[in-house]
């Protein structure tokens, strides 16, 4: 009886000792397979409980809030995760979307400057009675990067750039290029504001002529100090100053006028 005591409080010991060093209950340790332990000495064993307490050791202390930091960090790293795939997705769909867009715009603005291009050298041709005139990309492949030039040709001249051209030249060619954006692009009405200030009067009267045909489609305001402009409107308005500080507005019908 004395011995079976003895060796119950040494089960329950060994059963203490399996659960603060091992985290182990008897079934648990149990289902362990010892069968290589069992085939070594004690020496081998002691040896071997030597290396692996030094390894313990070395480990250092325990940390208690191991376990909840790892799970607080888990998750952490899950929600990281989740944002992180939801970004990508989000910026897989813009990519499919941006592309879908500069393919439409890509499209549209080719379409678009085809007929510009040839609403440009109709109105050249008008303007200066003649001569050449094209839009020309700088990057055909690359559309929506691309500057564009002017190559003109104006009557009896040779080929050569917007840049290399004399005022007036210039000035009309940039007319003809606002009214070909204007025939892709029609406007009930119309502003210009001093358009034609750069024209001499032989390129007034080209101009004066150009706005007059053009205006069928079209009603311009028409803002000049230019004789020759002056003379193809319907309705002249001008501002007069009798009195100091006091500012006039007169009107005359050019049309009603000239039929009285």
């Amino acid at each position: 009886e004395l011995d079976l005591a003895r060796h119950e409080s040494n089960c329950g010991h060994i059963r203490e000792q399996l659960q603060q060093d091992y985290q182990l209950d008897e079934a648990a340790a149990r289902g362990q397979n010892f069968a290589e332990l069992q085939e070594m000495d004690l020496a081998a064993l002691q040896r071997q409980e030597s290396r692996l307490t030094l390894q313990i050791a070395d480990l250092g202390p325990i940390n208690a809030a191991a376990i909840e930091e790892y799970n607080a960090v888990k998750e952490r790293s899950e929600f990281l995760c989740k944002q992180y795939n939801d970004l990508c997705t989000a910026k897989e769909n813009l990519e499919a979307v941006i592309a879908e867009i500069n393919s439409g715009m890509t499209k549209r603005f080719k379409e678009a400057f085809a007929k510009i291009n040839e609403y440009f050298a109709q109105c050249y041709v008008k303007i200066f009675g003649g001569g050449t005139a094209v839009l020309r990309l700088t990057e055909p492949d690359n559309l929506l990067d691309s500057g564009i030039d002017i190559d003109v040709q104006p009557p009896g001249k040779k080929l050569q750039s917007l840049y290399l051209m004399s005022g007036g030249e210039r000035a009309l060619t940039v007319i003809a290029l606002l009214f070909a954006l204007l025939s892709y692009q029609p406007s009930p009405f119309c502003i210009l504001d001093e358009i034609d200030a750069p024209l001499d009067d032989a390129n007034i009267q080209r101009f004066a002529d150009f706005l007059r045909d053009y205006a069928n489609n079209t009603q311009f305001i028409v803002i000049t100090h230019r004789k020759g402009t002056m003379e193809c409107a319907d309705i002249m308005y001008g501002v007069t100053m009798e009195e100091s500080g006091v500012s006039k507005l007169l009107s005359v019908k050019i049309n009603a006028k000239e039929n009285e």
